[in-house]
């Protein structure tokens, strides 16, 4: 019964998308340590994709309204903790696909120089492109050019 309704709560859970990339959920992005049920108590704990993210409310929010409703769910309860810490290999190859969808390169093995390659171009497949940028609209992102296609896209950097 508990492996079914946590079951339940995962698939739930795959409804809470990040807010700044809607396309993947929380789950995809292996934010979710770990989901709990008990006497209709729900216990959820979440790492952060990095340190002082400030979308944390919105995300606990959004846990509470999508497990709510859940058959048997009386109570959720949400805590986010660093760890274990989030790294980008975390990520899901489901995830890692909606990422190329959405127009943003998953993130490469950890180790690499970014400076030396920059990663497959999610809009044609390239290799080969170039860095433009370390530093891209967050901190998880760099920005980089395709030199095939001749896109500039964003690229999430291996944490």
């Amino acid at each position: 019964m508990k492996e079914t309704m946590v079951s339940e709560l995962m698939e739930a859970l795959q409804e809470v998308k990040d807010p700044e990339i809607p396309d993947l959920s929380i789950v995809e992005l292996g934010m979710v340590n770990q989901v709990t049920a008990e006497a209709g108590e729900v216990w959820v704990e979440l790492t952060p994709t990095f340190v002082g993210c400030p979308a944390l409310d919105w995300i606990a929010d959004h846990v509470k309204e999508k497990l709510s409703p859940v058959k048997g769910v009386a109570q959720v309860k949400v805590s986010f903790v660093m760890d274990p810490p989030w790294t980008s290999e975390r990520i899901t190859p489901e995830g890692r696909e909606k990422l190329k969808g959405f127009g943003i390169a998953p993130p490469r093995a950890r180790g690499e120089d970014p400076m030396d390659l920059a990663p497959e171009c999610p809009f044609c497949g390239a290799e080969g492109g170039e860095v433009l940028n370390l530093f891209g609209p967050t901190a998880c992102r760099s920005i980089f050019y395709c030199r095939n296609c001749h896109q500039p896209f964003e690229g999430m950097k291996p944490i």
